[in-house]
């Protein structure tokens, strides 16, 4: 996109507009995949509960991290090692 013309951070946005809706389907698709786990009940409920909060958790991190940081970063990288 930026051999178009467009600048750095005009690129990244076009791009994250893109990819916001395949990154927020999957991962919404993931974390309802593992609420079963996270809301079990009965014999090892304990061990389901803990590894599906724990996988929930991750995910919804790694998405905010996917939506937010990763274009942040790679603007600021960009701009420092422009080449």
């Amino acid at each position: 996109m930026e051999k178009e013309g467009k600048g750095v951070v005009e690129a990244t946005l076009m791009a994250v507009r893109m990819r916001l809706r395949p990154i927020l389907m999957t991962s919404l698709a993931f974390i309802l995949g593992v609420l079963p786990l996270a809301i079990s009940n009965g014999a090892g409920s304990g061990a389901q509960n803990a590894v599906g909060i724990g996988v929930m958790g991750g995910m919804v991190s790694a998405t905010l991290l996917a939506i937010f940081f990763v274009p942040v970063f790679f603007v600021v990288i960009r701009r420092c090692f422009k080449g």
